[in-house]
């Protein structure tokens, strides 16, 4: 089963570094492009409203409540009961999703109004996030059928299409920036259109896949239906327990609106960085486990249900570990290296810096989350994971007030990063109590060796990067010089590995000695 999962998630996690380099390259066009200033602190905060609703219900709550649901009907029932489930699951989240389309767009100037209050002492800036959500926020309709859509593929074990699907979002707006912002008066206008666009191709690239296994949905209304219901009863505590760190991040928002200029943008800039490996790993970890703890709950093979989680939360270690050491010392010179040209100078690469390394020490906590949480949602309970979540809000609240003074902007990425490290806790620590989880043999000698090659290649890069010449350094000397030093890190990070012992086939269940 190891080596299925794992093969799984290499499949998950390539298709969505594909997605993230193109994300890269789309940043740094719109840096380039854009430059930080009160049009792209309006656009980015009219992006992440919908972009947060899409992870609220599309890649959290529905994906959490759907997939346990469809894996009881794949597993119990027939090929026609199935078949109706999912044109009623279909009908049903179109009119749904319909109403709050609607709503959101009617509702923008109070949305901008909540979430960034900051932004009506500049009248302009104001009214020109709210026509920019207006055009963003249809965005979430046609992304959470896309969610809808890719949790029949991946509850099929086709992994690879839903994977690389967010590449069109990448796309769209590179096209936007590149041929539509020249033609438009307001240019930052032309990435909202292109949001847009991408929720269409996104839904209309998926559908070939659905017909392929004869899936292709007839939505019917089915408000009724026993399915349908719980799916909605599971949604509704999900929502919140899959998506603290979304809720602090767009919390984090509006409390930077009120900070400097270029505040909201810093933390947008971080954010993306962190989301790299988040989404490289995290959430190919969280795509892939969450079908199996489903299916293994539904034929109640509890041992496959631990050593999946217990496989998981190695890999998370395993992986997580160099990423977050690579984040933190190499913040600047990767800031600088895709940002700085032109709009985006060295003050910007200071301060984005500031929150990066905040966010990026939070980095193992943001992908435990992905995969605790799964521990829950596939047994039924999303109660424990809501409680939990609320624990580690007020906690991330109250640091946001007690760091944001000394901190500014990172502290209150420092902020996040602990509550998530206190929702990861408090997750682990209850499919523990509940004998849900039992860790597997060999944590010990696991943890000493990760955390030495971790020491090694931290003090490597400690030592030898220059962060402070690498702004003077041309656009072609810094783009090597990071890679060399990535490179080198990992190298480290590896020989070490290899060194004390540790093997890949060390990651499945008795085998960790």
């Amino acid at each position: 089963m190891s080596r299925q999962l794992f093969k799984s998630t290499a499949v998950v996690g390539s298709m969505s570094l594909v997605s993230r380099l193109l994300g890269f390259v789309r940043d740094m066009l719109i840096a380039h492009i854009f430059g930080v200033g009160s049009a792209t602190d309006a656009f980015f905060v009219a992006f992440k409203i919908p972009n947060f609703l899409r992870r609220l219900f599309a890649e959290g709550a529905f994906a959490h409540a759907f997939v346990p649901v469809l894996s009881d009907y794949k597993e119990h029932g027939s090929q026609a009961a199935l078949k109706q489930f999912i044109d009623k699951t279909a009908g049903t989240l179109s009119v749904c999703l319909l109403l709050i389309t609607a709503l959101g767009v009617f509702a923008a100037p109070v949305l901008i109004m909540l979430l960034a209050p900051g932004f009506i002492r500049q009248g302009s800036q104001y009214e020109l996030s709210v026509q920019l959500l207006q055009i963003t926020f249809p965005y979430l309709f046609f992304v959470t059928l896309v969610a809808f859509a890719g949790g029949i593929l991946n509850a099929h074990g086709k992994f690879a299409i839903p994977a690389l699907t967010p590449v069109f979002l990448n796309i769209c707006m590179i096209a936007a920036a590149i041929w539509l912002a020249p033609l438009m008066s307001e240019p930052v206008t032309a990435l909202a259109w292109g949001v847009f666009a991408a929720g269409v191709v996104q839904l209309l690239f998926q559908l070939p896949a659905l017909a392929h296994l004869g899936l292709m949905p007839r939505p019917r209304l089915g408000f009724d239906d026993a399915g349908v219901k719980r799916i909605i009863s599971l949604m509704l505590p999900a929502i919140f327990s899959v998506s603290v760190m979304q809720i602090n991040l767009l919390l984090d928002t509006l409390v930077a609106s009120f900070l400097s200029v270029g505040s909201v943008s810093w933390l947008y800039y971080s954010d993306r960085l962190v989301e790299f490996p988040l989404g490289i790993l995290g959430v190919a970890l969280a795509t892939v486990i969450l079908p199996n703890l489903s299916k293994s709950h539904a034929a109640d093979d509890t041992a496959a249900f631990s050593h999946a989680l217990d496989w998981g939360l190695r890999l998370v270690v395993l992986m997580g570990l160099p990423a977050t050491i690579g984040l933190v010392l190499l913040a600047e010179p990767m800031l600088s290296t895709l940002f700085q040209y032109h709009e985006f100078g060295v003050s910007d690469v200071h301060f984005a810096g500031l929150s990066l390394k905040a966010y990026s020490l939070g980095l193992l906590g943001f992908i435990l989350i992905k995969v605790l949480v799964p521990g829950f949602s596939a047994r039924g309970d999303m109660k424990t994971p809501v409680r939990y979540g609320i624990y580690a809000l007020l906690v991330s609240l109250a640091l946001n007030l007690l760091l944001v003074f000394p901190l500014a902007h990172a502290g209150l990425a420092l902020a996040t990063s602990l509550g998530a490290f206190f929702n990861a806790a408090l997750l682990l620590k209850k499919l523990h109590k509940d004998k849900v989880y039992q860790p597997a043999n060999g944590w010990g000698i696991f943890l000493v060796r990760v955390s030495l090659a971790g020491g090694v290649m931290a003090a490597g890069l400690f030592y030898g990067v220059d962060a402070a010449g690498w702004h003077d350094w041309s656009a072609t000397e810094r783009a090597l010089n990071l890679v060399k030093w990535i490179g080198l890190g990992l190298l480290c990070y590896t020989a070490i590995l290899l060194l004390t012992g540790l093997r890949l086939r060390h990651l499945s269940a008795h085998r960790y000695e």
